[in-house]
């Protein structure tokens, strides 16, 4: 996960544009055939580059057997991540409310976190909108690895979950990781709308985007896009 780059293609330029179009699909953990112009150009198909990635799939851990935690799981599961549902409470946290989660978890948020593995890649959803389970288990997300932690509420209750985290001796430089309220502003009432923003969001963050409206940017769309088999093909 260092980022290294060892050998060459024989171009400087494709060195670099295969080296990040391989990044991005080891942040995934997906496999795929790249094909570029011999110095790295664009949409080309000159040269044709086999990426395999031997990595396990990202994790999306989502905490909080609600409805919002439904639409959330789909969205993650379209995304590409491994996704884990976890709830203290029995009657919620079932496979059968959330057939489409990979595993279904009944323990304390914080306790499950501690002893799961995660690491840069992992994004953490907390969607509990309690301060008992939200608050430790915030206070054991925000000093992990994990690329993304956004938790759900209101901002009355993000200012009062920061104040509580500050009192366990959380720094300013670790609540500034929470992104809290979680999502973009899409103007999303619906559940499986609130899961868009925040998968808008984590991606985003991700893959360094801004946010804002494409009509309002100039420039490439999709800069340093390789034209890309689906996985399997080539």
């Amino acid at each position: 996960m260092g980022g290294e780059v060892a050998g060459s293609l024989g171009d400087p330029s494709l060195d670099a544009v295969v080296a990040a179009e391989a990044r991005a699909l080891l942040s995934v953990g997906e496999t795929r055939t790249l094909r570029t112009g011999p110095r790295g150009e664009l949409l080309e198909d000159d040269v044709t580059v086999l990426v395999e990635v031997f990595a396990p799939t990202p994790r999306m851990i989502v905490f909080g057997a609600i409805d919002f935690a439904r639409a959330t799981v789909r969205i993650g599961k379209v995304l590409g991540y491994h996704v884990t549902v976890c709830d203290a409470r029995p009657l919620f946290a079932t496979p059968a409310r959330f057939p489409e989660a990979d595993e279904v978890v009944v323990d304390w948020p914080h306790r499950y976190l501690s002893g799961t593995t995660t690491d840069e890649r992992t994004v953490l959803c907390v969607l509990t909108h309690d301060p008992k389970f939200d608050v430790p288990l915030l206070e054991v997300a925000l000093r992990g690895p994990a690329a993304y932690v956004g938790a759900m509420g209101s901002r009355r209750t993000h200012t009062d979950r920061l104040d509580r985290l500050r009192e366990v001796g959380l720094s300013e430089a670790e609540l500034a990781r929470l992104r809290s309220p979680i999502g973009l502003d899409l103007g999303a009432r619906t559940p499986e709308e609130t899961a868009v923003s925040i998968a808008a969001e984590i991606v985003g963050l991700h893959r360094g985007g801004s946010g804002r409206p494409l009509t309002e940017l100039e420039g490439p769309i999709h800069a340093g896009l390789l034209r890309a088999d689906p996985p399997g093909v080539g």
